[in-house]
């Protein structure tokens, strides 16, 4: 993926959180907090595990490919979400671990 498409991928990402922050601000008088946020994170993370196992038939739920790709999607934005609501670079981040992951494996 080139840089631009990431930023592009970046820009959709937040502006649909703002969205949400609305929807939050609707049904419960406030946004979610930077500490509400991984929450959300870690059930879908653990969603993705059950659509793992879903797909790999070791789970009794039904495989569904789609909700597989959809948790995989979401996850990846939420990453998103949490490095900007943290003041992280994402790119930078990513890139970083990458360099370093690569300098000690053989």
């Amino acid at each position: 993926m080139d840089q631009n498409n990431l930023d592009i991928i970046i820009k959709r990402s937040l502006a649909i959180r703002e969205k949400y922050h609305q929807l939050e601000i609707q049904q419960n008088g406030k946004e979610w907090t930077t500490e509400q946020d991984p929450l959300g994170f870690l059930t879908d993370a653990g969603l993705v595990g059950r659509n793992v196992m879903s797909h790999e038939k070791t789970w009794t739920k039904p495989d569904s490919a789609e909700e597989l790709e959809h948790k995989l999607g979401e996850s990846i934005w939420w990453l998103i979400v949490l490095a900007d609501r943290t003041g992280i670079d994402i790119k930078k981040a990513l890139n970083t671990f990458l360099t370093k992951t690569e300098e000690i494996l053989p």
